[in-house]
């Protein structure tokens, strides 16, 4: 490097850096901190208790259950919202057949990902509110309506959709993925959209259906998009504090009897309703932990070599 540039990047890099551990990384190590007190969060007056918070949490029933039931979201929803949206982007990009013999997306692809990618526009607290009309447990509920004039659930005894303990993690899952499968739709369009059409259209020749051209050409040549989408929904999946807290029943959502708890939910019970700021702080760095360790362990089993075309 030319004399002088070290000054040059050093003056660019260092309000930036100086931000970053001001308001990132200074209120980490004020939360571990805090986490090692009996902090009740009302006055500065507390006590060094060491790792007695850390090993209560062990004890912790309620937050044992929520670290399953975060992992049980961390297994389905980047699945089935990847699986989706690859499919729907694969179709909308390279599904239909032209005239000509050419590969091309179905009739009206530019609408289909207008239509998919709506959802995304709309905020978590919108989204709760939408679908906890969708939800409701009477016979007004979308789901409800639509199930008793079919004839499949009777009138006088309604799915109680967001009460079911067997039913209201599916019920969250399936809200996540109607709201995320249209981002990564249009993310792996638009990584598709650099993928030459002469591979398919020589794929085609060769006689590959849709799903060989699938797993065969789309899938490998979008890997490093899909490793990508799979990171954050990853941590999304270790979060879903906001659609818990506002759709399920109960302080702070985790209803009904904590289960739909995630860790986040349980942590601003014990901060907010039950004074335990310290033990809360306990549980923020265990999360913290977890989500480092989930984000590592994805990028590490879906690396693979970069293919180029």
């Amino acid at each position: 490097m030319r004399k002088g540039q070290y000054r040059f990047v050093a003056g660019f890099l260092l309000v930036p850096v100086a931000l970053y551990l001001i308001f990132v990384i200074w209120p980490y190590l004020q939360t571990f901190g805090y986490s090692l007190t009996d902090w009740k969060g009302q006055s500065q007056n507390f006590s060094f208790v060491g790792l007695d918070n850390y090993k209560a949490l062990l004890k912790d029933d309620i937050f044992t259950e929520a670290i399953w039931h975060n992992i049980l979201f961390l297994v389905f929803i980047p699945v089935i919202t990847i699986l989706l949206a690859l499919f729907f982007a694969f179709m909308l990009n390279a599904g239909g057949r032209s005239r000509a013999g050419g590969v091309r997306g179905v009739a009206g692809s530019r609408f289909y990902k207008v239509v998919y990618f709506f959802p995304q526009v709309l905020s978590l607290a919108i989204l709760a509110v939408l679908f906890g009309a969708v939800y409701r447990s009477d016979n007004g509920g979308m789901l409800n309506g639509i199930l008793i004039k079919l004839g499949l659930v009777d009138a006088g005894r309604p799915v109680e959709w967001l009460n079911e303990p067997n039913i209201v993690l599916w019920a969250l899952i399936a809200v996540v993925v109607w709201h995320g499968v249209g981002f990564y739709l249009v993310l792996f369009s638009a990584a598709m959209q650099s993928i030459p059409r002469d591979i398919y259209e020589a794929a085609l020749i060769d006689g590959a259906g849709r799903a060989q051209s699938f797993f065969r050409i789309t899938l490998p040549l979008l890997w490093d998009a899909v490793q990508t989408a799979w990171v954050y929904l990853g941590i999304a999946a270790m979060d879903m504090f906001i659609l818990v807290s506002t759709m399920t029943s109960g302080d702070y959502g985790g209803g009904p009897d904590h289960h739909s708890e995630v860790m986040a939910t349980v942590m601003m019970r014990n901060f907010l309703y039950y004074g335990k700021s310290g033990y809360a702080c306990a549980m923020g760095v265990v999360m913290l932990l977890l989500t480092l360790i989930v984000s590592v362990v994805m990028l590490r089993a879906t690396r693979r070599e970069r293919i180029e075309f």
